[in-house]
């Protein structure tokens, strides 16, 4: 049952969804495909908070010249990812802790260029709760690996079925040896809020290519690659600031608050050989409810070969 249905969302899935279906080109072919695990055992080594996750993006379009067009839905990129969030004690979690919280994401998201403007706009629907099935698989994977066991079925957000809206607008500006993004986004649906920041990238590797941010971290990973790129480095600094409104993962009818302020730091390195890439970055998450004693860092790998 659909617990909640913001008008952003709907309109959004419309927008993405429907409306390639109405203008079917010719010619569409898969551009690129990104694998991305994040986790905070690549990062400080801790499970907790935001644990772990993963994104799969395929992007589709006509063929790639090396520049975003100026229409939505020529670009369209289909995501599916799921995400774990749990509080610090897996067995006998703080009564002040987050709840348990498993998440399957599927959406779709266009990139276009608006007089000059970077966007990407697009909407997910989100299943939440023990319906989703991640507890129960976390859980097992724990077993397998001898760590402690999630025994969490009581204390976790509800089941739902939500819509999610996103949208970003971005500038690219070269800078000497840099090129400087800096980039506004809102949200709205499972959280609702809105984020300003910047991102920088030094180096050579996917100039001419399309890269697509992480929900989680904000890490931008390659997602269309220039096809004279025949690799090197670069390497991707961000940060980035967000108002908070509200979060389905921190209900206020059971007690949580939710932080106002919402901060994000990250780098990250992109080593390219042939047509294949590998990505690395850790993100300092700050504190995102009100009685989170401390912030954390995660780590993010991507690997995407091609032969």
């Amino acid at each position: 049952m659909v617990q909640k249905l913001p008008l952003i969302g709907a309109a959004l899935l419309s927008f993405c969804v429907l409306a390639p279906a109405a203008q079917a080109q010719d010619g569409r072919t898969t551009l690129g495909i990104t694998r991305l695990i994040t986790n905070d055992t690549l990062g400080d080594r801790q499970d907790r908070w935001r644990s772990g996750g993963f994104n799969v993006s395929a992007f589709r379009g006509p063929a790639w010249d090396g520049q975003l067009p100026s229409q939505p839905f020529q670009i369209m990129e289909y995501r599916f990812r799921g995400e774990a969030i749990t509080p610090e004690d897996l067995v006998n979690p703080d009564p002040g802790d987050r709840l348990y919280a498993g998440t399957w994401w599927l959406g779709a998201h266009t990139h276009f260029d608006w007089r000059g403007l970077e966007v990407t706009a697009g909407a997910d629907v989100a299943v939440t709760g023990e319906q989703s099935g991640i507890r129960s698989l976390q859980s097992s994977v724990h077993d397998l690996l001898s760590m402690p066991r999630i025994d969490l079925e009581d204390y976790q957000v509800e089941d739902g079925v939500y819509l999610h809206g996103t949208v970003e607008v971005a500038r690219s500006l070269q800078w000497r040896l840099a090129e400087v993004r800096p980039f506004v986004e809102v949200q709205g649906g499972v959280e609702t809020l809105a984020r300003v920041g910047v991102d920088v990238t030094f180096g050579t590797l996917g100039q001419g290519g399309l890269r697509a941010r992480d929900p989680i971290t904000g890490q931008r990973i390659a997602g269309i690659t220039n096809i004279a790129d025949e690799g090197g480095w670069s390497f991707l600094l961000g940060a980035d600031t967000a108002y908070v409104d509200s979060s389905v993962f921190l209900p206020s009818d059971r007690g949580f608050e939710v932080e106002e302020s919402r901060h994000r730091v990250r780098a990250g390195a992109n080593y390219g050989f042939g047509q294949s890439n590998i990505f690395y970055g850790v993100t300092w998450l700050s504190e995102e409810f009100v009685g989170q004693p401390d912030s954390q860092v995660v780590g993010s790998l991507s690997v995407d070969l091609r032969f």
